[in-house]
């Protein structure tokens, strides 16, 4: 799910800490880095998010002349108090969207789908039931939220309901079957724009069924190891973070103390969420998608084709528009920047391009927020990190 509907789904309290800003920046080309002494704007932003009770923030940055900025702030782990890695692994939750987007998108260029294909086509009588109609259904709606399929996914309630639940697994088809007993958000298809998670995992069962592969293997395959995104991957069934990694915490309840919800697996990794990444490789994945090096002219340009988004995410992404998989954004600075965001389980995962190739990828740990407000507030200081990094003074 997008950071912007709820960051961390599994717990909206914000942590009660006195955030001081452990800040460090550093910059380099190719694989050398060296300090940079000093105030500056990133190292700002991110101390800016911890002091809202963020636990952790890294962000990094690559600029058109091929230098690599990093800043993190707060720790990585509330009882040894370690630093936070700029090399950290997370869970990208919903950025995922983004690289199974762009797998769509090369197999319409490579004549194996069209964006106006009905999902029944590909998907037969999986998409029916309760008014849903998956003749009415294409893909292009599944890839830019104007479906209409409403989400139905299990959610953990409180701290016990996750310590018995953080191995359970669902399948792309129980997560589809459960969506079929609702009536759809919306009709007809094409009307309006809600967030579907479902859209995507059914995105992913198109993928296995048009190359015989899962989705993430297509990912592996057609991204990750083009790219050579050594931290880029798809952790199945596994619980744990490869490292280095931060800790992230949740709180179920406000009666509740703070719960380590690190471990676990994801409840759904089916094409709308599941991989885990770096900055580093987040920065190399979008730099590549915008510069070209991932999709033709022809669908690069559909990728770019926005709608508004829905009035309920405005506050949070003003001005915001949703093409297939990402989003554009305007800068304060002119212009727009495309990116896409993600939160789950304490994470929430930030991403942007301009068109010079500046690119910045930021992760949050340890994000708690009790109210809508807290969620406005974290994710106004992320969206200002976000601005700043590619708005360079």
């Amino acid at each position: 799910m997008p950071m912007t509907s709820s960051p961390i789904r599994r717990g909206r309290s914000l942590l009660a800490l006195a955030a001081l800003a452990a800040v460090t920046l550093t910059a380099g080309c190719g694989s050398g880095t060296s300090t940079v002494r000093g105030p500056s704007v990133l190292e700002r932003d991110a101390a800016a998010i911890t002091a809202l009770g963020v636990t952790g923030v890294q962000a990094r940055v690559i600029t058109p002349d091929g230098r690599n900025l990093t800043a993190t702030s707060g720790v990585a782990d509330l009882n040894t108090r370690r630093p936070v890695s700029p090399d950290g692994h997370f869970r990208i939750a919903s950025v995922t969207k983004a690289f199974t987007a762009t797998v769509i998108l090369q197999l319409v260029g490579e004549g194996r789908l069209g964006l106006d294909d009905p999902v029944e086509r590909h998907l037969p009588g999986t998409v029916s039931g309760s008014g849903n109609d998956g003749r009415t259904i294409t893909i292009r709606h599944l890839l830019q939220h104007t479906s209409g399929i409403h989400d139905d996914f299990p959610d953990y309630t409180s701290a016990k309901d996750f310590q018995q639940h953080r191995y359970d697994t669902y399948t792309a088809k129980q997560i589809v079957a459960r969506a079929m007993r609702h009536q759809p958000d919306f009709k007809p298809p094409g009307k309006q724009w809600i967030y579907s998670n479902t859209g995507y995992t059914l995105l992913g069962l198109i993928i296995q069924r048009v190359t015989g592969h899962p989705w993430h293997e297509e990912v592996r395959n057609r991204i990750v190891r083009p790219l050579n995104l050594q931290h880029t991957t798809w952790p199945g069934t596994s619980p744990k973070l490869p490292q280095p990694h931060a800790q992230t915490y949740q709180r179920f309840k406000p009666s509740e103390p703070i719960t380590d919800v690190t471990d676990q697996v994801s409840l759904v990794n089916n094409g709308e969420a599941g991989l885990v990444s770096t900055t580093a490789d987040l920065t190399t994945f979008f730099h590549a998608l915008l510069t070209g090096r991932l999709l033709p002219p022809a669908q690069l340009a559909q990728m770019k084709t926005t709608v508004p988004i829905g009035k309920q995410f405005e506050p949070l992404m003003p001005g915001a528009r949703d093409g297939l998989g990402i989003f554009s954004h305007p800068l304060t600075c002119g212009g727009t920047y495309w990116g896409h965001e993600g939160g789950d389980s304490g994470w929430i995962t930030a991403t942007g391009t301009t068109p010079d190739g500046r690119t910045v990828a930021v992760s949050l740990s340890g994000v708690q927020a009790a109210t809508p407000q807290d969620v406005l507030r974290i994710s106004q200081a992320e969206n200002t990190l976000v601005n700043n990094a590619l708005c360079p003074n």
